[in-house]
């Protein structure tokens, strides 16, 4: 078969050319007896068949739908699965794609099963549908496909997809308890300003009792909500507009990540986070044999912070003039010591794959224990802020009672 290929030489000089061989698998192995490292390699055919007819029909059908974490790791780990038992790639995931229960999930999978029949490759497919397969998880299985090990890949992507929601669900959890509270404070809050706090300003405008400050402050307060609710309400649901604004744009979440770093303690904790994704995404993708400065490339597109869009220009730069990563790192600030010590040791070792997913490991270790920490931290935080508040507010109340039953006797 005729297999179109590109590739890059030890000197870093990419060339394009095409090469006869029984297999993708052959091919690879013949270019690298040549001192060529593949970074894509297909048929000349299958860029012709992109618009086939049963591609279009099936793309006519309706937008390309989201593939969420849960479901993207069960695929993920079955095509892995039935690729180790000796399946083929479409059978493969024509099996995963009866399976699904959801209907766009399953039209999904049926899409990419046509473009495969229609003469694409696997990273053409996936890469049509950037919602569900991001730019590192292509990257990923085109690196698989370049060199004949897309099992490999496969059970790769499923670890670290795995992980990816495994960290989620432990951090959602971690923050049902402390959101529970918040929303028992609010509802609190409610019931005080607009019933609570109007039935005592009746008893004492009735009995003509001088109220101190903060209780008549307390009182303004609820007259004021009690009287412009709509305005409270119109408030209320442009602030939750701007939040599903920032938690759903590009643009806003690029601002919320920003702000997340700036906030103490949980700044801390969500930079450790990225930094456990970034190391584990690059370390995957070096191991999978993906060009260093590729590689860069990738993960900056999958990161929406400022200062880590800087460091990875920094990495550039430092990789393109023949300097150290782990310099740029432990310039950036951001990076601890001890985990640019382990990627100097990988750069000296000629394994710096290996040593960023290490370093992932130990980021995974050390952010189980802090996300423990900080939920230990916000729960008597904001018991103690909902006892401060509801106590001040029954001190005010009460206060001018006591002041009348004094001067009563």
């Amino acid at each position: 078969m005729l297999l179109t290929y590109d590739a890059v030489d030890a000197g870093g000089r990419n060339s394009s050319d095409s090469i006869e061989a029984g297999s993708v698998k052959d091919a690879v192995e013949q270019l690298r007896r040549r001192g060529l490292y593949v970074k894509k390699i297909a048929e000349p055919r299958a860029a012709a068949r992109t618009n086939s007819p049963r591609t279009l029909s099936l793309r006519k059908r309706g937008k390309s739908p989201h593939l969420p974490l849960k479901p993207l790791v069960q695929v993920t780990r079955q095509v892995a699965m039935l690729l180790r038992a000796g399946s083929g790639l479409v059978p493969a995931i024509s099996a995963v794609q009866r399976q699904r229960k959801n209907p766009d999930h399953a039209r999904l999978l049926g899409q990419v099963v046509a473009d495969l029949e229609d003469g694409q490759t696997l990273t053409e497919a996936l890469r049509k549908h950037p919602r569900c397969f991001d730019a590192v998880y292509c990257a990923i299985i085109a690196a698989g496909e370049a060199s004949g090990t897309l099992t490999e890949m496969f059970e790769r992507l499923s670890i670290i997809v795995g992980k990816r929601r495994a960290l989620r669900k432990k951090i959602m959890g971690a923050l049902a308890y402390p959101a529970l509270l918040i929303c028992m404070c609010f509802h609190i809050l409610l019931v005080l300003l607009f019933f609570v706090l109007p039935r005592f300003n009746a008893m004492f405008l009735q009995l003509g009792v001088e109220t101190p400050a903060t209780t008549q402050l307390l009182l303004d307060t609820s007259d004021l909500l009690r009287s412009y609710w709509p305005v409270a309400l119109a408030v209320a649901l442009a602030l939750a507009g701007g939040a599903a604004w920032a938690v759903t744009s590009r643009m806003g979440q690029q601002w919320l990540s920003d702000i997340q770093l700036a906030i103490p303690i949980l700044g801390r904790l969500r930079s450790r986070l990225i930094q456990g994704q970034i190391f584990r995404t690059m370390g995957m993708l070096l191991e999978s044999r993906v060009d260093v400065l590729d590689t860069i490339d990738l993960v900056r597109a999958s990161s929406r912070n400022s200062r880590f869009k800087k460091l990875f220009s920094d990495l550039q730069a430092a990789v393109t003039s023949g300097g150290r990563m782990s310099t740029s790192f432990e310039a950036s600030g951001i990076v601890e010591p001890y985990i640019c010590q382990a990627i100097f040791t990988g750069e000296d070792s000629g394994n710096l794959g290996g040593a960023m997913s290490f370093c992932a490991d130990m980021l995974d270790e050390s952010n189980e224990e802090l996300i423990n920490v900080v939920t230990k931290l916000i729960e008597p935080v904001i018991l103690i802020g909902m006892g401060m508040f509801v106590g001040g507010v029954s001190i005010s109340l009460f206060m001018p009672l006591f002041d009348l039953t004094s001067a009563i006797k």
